[in-house]
């Protein structure tokens, strides 16, 4: 197979598989990481950060964890370890160049009309087409600042087929746009993102919170974390106040008397195992007898 050169953007859980498969199939990898670190999100995450999969079920069908790695569900450090080792077994190091950032991209080679007219990918539906066009992609590197990632635009780098591997959380915060005079400008206390959050550091990020009044908004993994590492630094001398949107039930994945846990919560069922303001005394002997669902 004629060797092509292929981009791969981001160096996460996905962008190491596709570069090892790209290197059996012959092709010519590049992968542009912005950070200085492998592992996309688990490159940088706070210390409490765990996998909420089972270990068996997170993990490269061609290269197992290692036996030293016995936890069910280990840690990030342990995660971006196995996804190190993963990409120096495979000879996917090399191909990353960190501290580049992409910052635009373009197909030339073949007008904009010409592929308006395309019903499929490339326009017959293969990966590298005809070699008719070209991706050029506009790559800058970090300038030396690699602990500020500061980047200047240096080059442009010639591909004949791009893979997006950026994820879902690619770096970028997603802040809501509040009205003029009433955003984060207004206000007298200190304001982040907890993608920032994750990016300063355990003992940065504690000291900050230290002994402070903290409202965490939403109610998903990152803000369930922090507010738990807030509850560890400050515990009740300085409460930490969440605001939700919308009510979630957390559904723990466990198994009672050989019965999955989630076969009881995912239900109306689950109303049953909890005690309610007004109940019937049917009812809480009830939510009394299923306790050991719930504490399980």
């Amino acid at each position: 197979m004629e060797k092509k050169r292929v981009v791969i953007v981001g160096a996460g859980v996905s962008g190491l598989t596709v570069c090892k498969h790209l290197l059996e199939l012959g092709c010519q990898p590049t992968v542009f990481e912005a950070d200085t670190m492998l592992g996309g999100v688990w490159a940088r995450a706070m210390a409490s950060t765990k996998l909420q999969t089972p270990r068996s079920m997170y993990q490269y069908s061609d290269f197992p964890w290692p036996e030293s790695v016995t936890e069910e569900f280990p840690s990030h450090r342990q995660v971006a370890a196995y996804l190190d080792a993963y990409a120096r077994h495979f000879g996917v190091l090399s191909c990353v160049r960190f501290g580049h950032r992409v910052v635009g991209m373009e197909y030339h080679g073949v007008g904009e009309q010409a592929m308006a007219a395309w019903e499929e990918w490339a326009g017959n539906g293969q990966a590298f087409s005809s070699g008719a066009g070209e991706w050029r992609l506009s790559v800058a590197d970090d300038d030396g600042h690699v602990e500020k990632l500061v980047f200047t635009f240096t080059q442009t780098h010639k591909a004949d087929f791009v893979v997006l591997c950026i994820g879902m959380f690619s770096g970028v915060p997603d802040i809501p746009t509040f009205p003029a005079g009433k955003g984060p400008e207004v206000f007298d206390g200190h304001v982040i993102h907890s993608m920032d959050y994750a990016k300063m550091g355990t003992s940065k990020a504690k000291e900050m919170i230290r002994g402070k009044r903290v409202t965490v908004v939403g109610y998903m993994k990152s803000a369930l974390d922090i507010a738990a590492e807030c509850a560890e630094v400050n515990g009740t001398a300085h409460p930490c106040t969440m605001v939700v949107r919308t009510k979630h039930w957390i559904v723990l994945d466990y198994s009672v008397w050989g019965i999955n846990g989630k076969n009881f919560t995912l239900n109306r069922f689950s109303e049953l195992l909890i005690h309610k303001p007004g109940e019937g005394l049917l009812l809480s002997i009830l939510a009394t007898l299923l306790t050991p669902l719930v504490t399980t």
